[in-house]
């Protein structure tokens, strides 16, 4: 066993193999999470807590134990149990003390991971009506440098690309024409 390793707990008769957390550097710690960029703090955090090998806890229900399981089993049940409760503070930590006191009462990561994507995607459903707005309105003018204004032309046909807007590079290319000044 290498060191830092944690001892697994196998059980059989197909039953999945539940394994406790491998730990990794908190230096990738995505930033608290404040009510902005939901997307982007759920990427950063589904990779945060996929280095710590407990990404697979926002999606998976807990296994089921009876009064009559045997040692193996519940055995399972408390190393998914121990690692629900690591990945739900993990996810409670990433976020600012305001969101930290609505989610701390979840009783699963799962439920809290739910319901986070929920509240906060539903939200960001309008954002792509601001994004196209901004487009759309987006003029260049002659008093800034001409390449950080294609590059910011370039930032906002990204953002409608990740709203799942699709624009032809022809229509991309005729939108930026369009945009230069008249001089």
């Amino acid at each position: 066993m290498a060191s830092g390793d944690v001892p697994v707990a196998q059980v059989t008769k197909q039953t999945p193999v539940v394994q406790a957390p491998l730990t990794a550097s908190h230096a990738e710690r995505p930033e608290k999470f404040d009510g902005a960029n939901f997307k982007r703090w759920q990427q950063k955090m589904l990779f945060y807590l996929t280095t710590l090998g407990l990404a697979r806890f926002l999606t998976e229900d807990a296994p089921s134990s009876s009064e009559k399981s045997d040692k193996e089993t519940l055995m399972a049940v408390d190393v998914w149990k121990n690692s629900d409760y690591l990945c739900r503070n993990y996810v409670l930590n990433g976020l600012s003390d305001s969101l930290y006191g609505v989610y701390c009462s979840s009783k699963s990561v799962k439920e809290q991971w739910e319901t986070l994507d929920r509240k906060y995607k539903t939200e960001n459903a309008g954002s792509g009506k601001f994004v196209v707005g901004r487009f759309l309105d987006y003029m260049m003018v002659d008093t800034k440098p001409l390449m950080s204004q294609v590059h910011e032309l370039q930032v906002l046909i990204q953002e409608l690309l990740t709203e799942g807007m699709i624009i032809n590079e022809a229509f991309q290319v005729a939108c930026m024409i369009e945009k230069l000044p008249p001089s």
